[in-house]
């Protein structure tokens, strides 16, 4: 096949088609802001305590049934245990007071009449209709979990099914299918009805990314390219991200948010009239006539003319990959690829699970929680233009290793902020995900210039399997807190700071030219010492010596 950039140069830069393509497809981005963290609001936990079935217990006696408890430095109601119900009605009975008995000696039960939830802030969520509360607490961060898992899937074969059937139509029936297992996910009758559901959210959500990211990566001309690719998508994802408290704020119900989202995403559906399938992928099929007209129509909206012949027939054939003979062993088969591949899963690992577990911890702060989710979003727009800012100038591995330094510092500077500066402690968390959203632009960067053309999807898709592996994991860290609240925070600090360090043996790949192949593949750095090791090449034996640099 000819070169599909030489062939429509004549397209130019920045017509209609392209600026009108690049709107579209960014707000479809909003979609995925919108979509990707509801669970902080459908999960979240109200202020509960047990429910205490006695119409006839005084007002004194109704506060007085439920023991205090001390949780994170603070004496509060308890949220799992009461006194004995049987023991309080004979004693209100006898005509005693609370102030009279010392209710210590009274022995205590669980919540066996379930529990009352304050409707203070959230009129309802998955967490007080099912009550996902005490024993049950783990099924709120395996719900948040299922997303994650549905995303993994969704990576695998969105991929395989958009190369297969095209861009376009996997895009907008994933877009579809979204909107309908949303739709379904509000009706749901039971918390496994709704993780499998969620599950299925997962995977359309993340196909619907990378469908759309890979659309306009081929579409799109080089100019525009580069700014959806590293800024444009990031930050309509980063909008959709801040409209997600306002609109939980002023729909407070689970079932009527989930409904109010899917029918948001329907909107994007007449899309499917504006947005074309990608010409790359038609020539790739050997759909050349269809392809062409998709760019003469483009050349008409630029008022360009196009030539009379765009695509010389004979030139265009299936690609045929040198890829191909490259398999995920290969990511893996020599010392120095291991090692960078090591070095790489660990920092996708440790910063997904910063990233996710501070965006879903917003609950859990001090304050507002629809200003705190709404706080966290903002903080992500300058992160993702300075990053940006600095990869053209900056570079890589000491970029990376100070912002990593900065996620993690911040969140283990937390627990010595006292309780009482709560102001103070948000502005740490989100000088945290500052650093860490920071991080998450610049390793998918790295990452790719690292390894060698023939080996860049897989080593990236390997990398991209072990972030789905760190979210997975957030919802559980972040569950820690309800042990120690700084707990979570230790965690994600000291795994980002140990990231950071493993981000020094690295090689640096600023400036210099991607690798083409293992050969031109940049070395790691030795972990100690000097690094000996016997190269077998053809029938000799190579002594290789790697000095520390």
């Amino acid at each position: 096949m000819g070169n599909y950039d030489d062939d429509t140069a004549f397209l130019g830069q920045k017509g209609p088609f392209f600026l009108i393509l690049f709107f579209l497809l960014n707000a479809v981005y909003i979609s995925t802001g919108l979509h990707s963290l509801y669970i902080v609001f459908v999960g979240a936990s109200p202020s509960h305590h047990c429910r205490i079935a006695d119409g006839n217990l005084t007002e004194e006696w109704l506060k007085a049934s439920i023991p205090n408890e001390m949780v994170n430095g603070k004496l509060q109601p308890s949220q799992c245990w009461r006194y004995s119900l049987e023991t309080v009605r004979n004693l209100s009975a006898q005509g005693y007071s609370p102030l009279e008995v010392n209710l210590t000696d009274i022995t205590l039960e669980t919540c066996v009449d379930g529990w009352s939830y304050s409707t203070e802030i959230y009129h309802s969520t998955i967490v007080s209709e099912w009550d996902l509360v005490c024993d049950s607490e783990w099924k709120v961060p395996f719900a948040s979990s299922t997303l994650y898992m549905g995303y993994l899937l969704g990576s695998l074969v969105s991929g395989q099914f958009s190369d297969r059937f095209g861009r376009r139509k996997v895009f907008f029936m994933s877009l579809a299918a979204e909107a309908l297992v949303m739709l379904a996910q509000s009706f749901s009758d039971s918390w496994l009805v709704f993780c499998v559901l969620y599950f299925f959210v997962g995977t359309v959500q993340i196909s619907v990314y990378i469908t759309a990211f890979v659309l306009g990566s081929e579409v799109l001309s080089d100019t525009m390219r580069v700014f959806f690719t590293s800024v444009g998508a990031c930050l309509h994802y980063c909008i959709g991200y801040m409209l997600l408290p306002l609109i939980a704020y002023a729909v407070r119900d689970w079932r009527s948010l989930l409904r109010v989202l899917s029918g948001l995403t329907v909107v994007f559906i007449p899309l499917w009239w504006l947005i074309p399938e990608s010409p790359r992928w038609l020539l790739s099929q050997g759909r050349v006539l269809e392809s062409e007209a998709i760019v003469r129509e483009a050349a008409k909206k630029n008022k360009v003319s196009a030539p009379e012949v765009i695509f010389i027939q004979s030139e265009v054939k299936e690609p045929t990959s040198q890829n191909s003979k490259y398999s995920l062993l290969d990511v893996l088969r020599t010392r120095d690829i291991r090692k960078t591949t090591f070095l790489c899963l660990l920092l996708w690992i440790a910063i997904n699970i910063g990233y996710f577990g501070l965006s879903l911890n917003t609950p859990n702060l001090s304050g507002d929680p629809f200003l705190n989710c709404f706080l966290s979003a903002v903080i992500e727009a300058p992160a993702y233009i300075m990053s940006s800012l600095l990869l053209k100038i900056c570079p890589r591995r000491p970029v990376l290793s100070a912002f990593l330094v900065i996620g993690g510092g911040f969140l283990l500077l937390l627990q010595l902020i006292p309780e009482s500066l709560n102001t103070l402690a948000l502005a740490l968390e989100m000088a945290g995900k500052f650093g860490l959203t920071m991080s998450f632009t610049v390793v998918y960067i790295y990452t790719a210039e690292l390894y060698p053309t023939v080996l860049r999807n897989l080593g990236m898709g390997l990398c991209s399997s072990a972030a789905r592996i760190g979210s997975i994991t957030a919802p559980y860290i972040i569950f820690l807190g309800t042990f120690n609240k700084y707990l979570p925070y230790i965690l994600m600090g000291s795994l980002t700071i140990a990231s950071s360090i493993a981000n020094v043996f690295l090689p640096e790949t600023f400036g210099k030219v991607l690798p083409e192949t293992l050969e031109q593949m940049q070395k790691s750095k030795p972990f100690i010492g000097k690094d000996k090791r016997t190269l077998e090449e053809g029938k000799g034996t190579v002594i290789v010596k790697e000095e520390n640099v």
